[in-house]
């Protein structure tokens, strides 16, 4: 549920009406001290407040609002004239500001960015099974010796100020790792932020860590504050570290050894203290051979060396998975399924799982949409007739494949008269089916838009502007 605070009743309605077509829930407060006793009984997930009121004022609410809870995200909201009160709101706690008049899509990006960033400081991760079956944490699955070692490192090290690598391949958790690492510290109250460097054009990447000053560069038409320091006195993670430029990675050292920083086009230190987790799919020490990676910064991360195994290592883990993952989808999409047969379980165990949890999470959400049985066989799983094909030397899907996904994800939908009455569903599931699968395909990639263009077959300014369309396109 999202709080807006203003004292312009226009500017609520008309905010309000925006976010809830966006589908989202909304309350209006119309005075900081309303909103404060509305957060006392509430507990929103995300405040959208101005910055400018009657009475208390925008500053003075956020530090109200962050002694009751330092993990709902604030954004200020300001004129064209109070920008550098906005800053100083950045630097008490806020997680982002934006400047009237505002662009939808700009506005749209930043407020699903604040609830997910809640989301990641809020949702506990748990590797307790009693947890896990309650399906109000996220979770990191298995019991193998090589989970137990993971487990024994997150507990050593995440109450410490130690830099962490999380070294994995893609779809292994290495964000719940760290999300985990974050939860068991001393700055578990402050905030976390996740920054993925793959996803991030590089020409922007300095700017989006540091901050920028003014005319900076094109299109900085604001001061702005960077990633760092809206993590000040907490944690950040810096995901797909290996994919960041040699440039980048010079000033990313200076934060390690002297915890300080320059805004881009600024000569102002800047002191910040931020534990900093990285995360890579890649060898580095190969990169560091090649002049991709510095060898300095590479030795500064690894001060804990965090290894996730891949699923093909932890296999005996598979069922213990599936499990989990059938409860969570029998939940979440109102199934009955009450099993999976030794058959598909064999299948299960058998498959390599080249994009290991996160592809098995897929396969089992596509196999509890498409079960015509109250047990899952082996046809509920696309994937294993896909693997079919490719084992026998070709790339191709097998004929059927993606008709076959699609009629399963769309059997149930075509059953509800509301939907067939509404006289829309040609443009509706068409547009939702290319969001989900754009979206499905940059979780896969952890982000990495020219992975996922390539997979798409499409270019990289397609694959943008139609992020840009679905409201994808996210600045971490």
């Amino acid at each position: 549920m999202i709080l807006v605070v203003d004292d312009s009743k226009a500017i609520c309605v008309v905010l309000k009406d925006f976010l809830e077509a966006e589908g989202y829930t909304v309350s209006l407060s119309l005075s900081a001290e309303e909103a404060i006793l509305f957060i006392d009984q509430q507990n929103p997930d995300l405040v959208i407040m101005d910055v400018q009121m009657k009475g208390m004022g925008g500053l003075e609410a956020l530090t109200a609002i962050k002694k009751k809870d330092a993990k709902i995200p604030v954004i200020i909201m300001t004129g064209y004239g109070t920008t550098q009160t906005a800053i100083e709101a950045m630097k008490n706690g806020a997680y982002d500001y934006i400047t009237k008049p505002f662009k939808n899509e700009e506005f749209k990006v930043l407020v699903h960015n604040a609830l997910e960033s809640g989301k990641l400081m809020r949702e506990r991760v748990s590797y307790e099974p009693n947890e896990c079956e309650t399906g109000v944490y996220s979770c990191i699955i298995g019991k193998s010796p090589a989970m137990l070692d993971v487990y024994k490192t997150i507990g050593k090290v995440a109450d410490t100020t130690a830099t962490v690598l999380i070294r994995g391949e893609s779809g292994t958790g290495k964000e719940l790792v760290a999300r985990a690492l974050y939860q068991h510290s001393s700055r578990k109250d402050k905030p976390f932020l996740a920054v993925n460097c793959a996803a991030i054009p590089e020409s922007l990447l300095e700017a989006e860590l540091f901050g920028h000053e003014k005319g900076a560069f094109t299109g900085a038409v604001n001061k702005r504050v960077g990633k760092f320091q809206q993590c000040d006195g907490g944690t950040i993670l810096l995901d797909e570290i290996g994919d960041m430029s040699l440039a980048t990675q010079t000033k990313i050292l200076r934060v390690l050894q002297e915890h300080t920083l320059e805004p881009v086009g600024s000569n102002q230190t800047v002191t910040v203290d931020v534990r900093v987790l990285a995360s890579t799919n890649k060898d580095l020490s190969k990169a560091i051979e090649n002049k991709e990676f510095r060898e300095d910064l590479y030795y500064r991360l690894k001060v804990i060396m965090l290894n996730l195994p891949a699923l093909r290592q932890r296999i005996e883990d598979v069922p213990l998975l599936v499990e989990y993952f059938l409860n969570k989808f029998n939940r979440e999409l109102n199934k009955q399924i009450q099993g999976i047969s030794e058959e598909a379980l064999r299948c299960m165990r058998e498959y390599a799982w080249p994009g290991n949890v996160r592809e098995l999470e897929n396969a089992m959400q596509t196999a509890v949409i498409m079960a015509k049985k109250e047990i899952l066989i082996p046809d509920d799983f696309p994937v294993f007739h896909a693997s079919e094909g490719m084992l026998a030397g070709s790339t191709a899907q097998p004929v059927g494949y993606y008709q076959k996904v699609v009629q399963g994800m769309l059997s149930s939908l075509l059953k509800d008269p509301k939907v067939l009455e509404k006289g829309d569903l040609y443009k509706s599931v068409g547009g939702e089916v290319e969001k989900t699968l754009i979206e499905m395909v940059l979780n896969q990639v952890e982000g990495n838009q020219l992975r996922a263009a390539k997979i798409l077959g499409i270019s990289r300014n397609t694959l943008r502007s139609r992020m840009k369309e679905f409201g994808l396109l996210v600045s971490n």
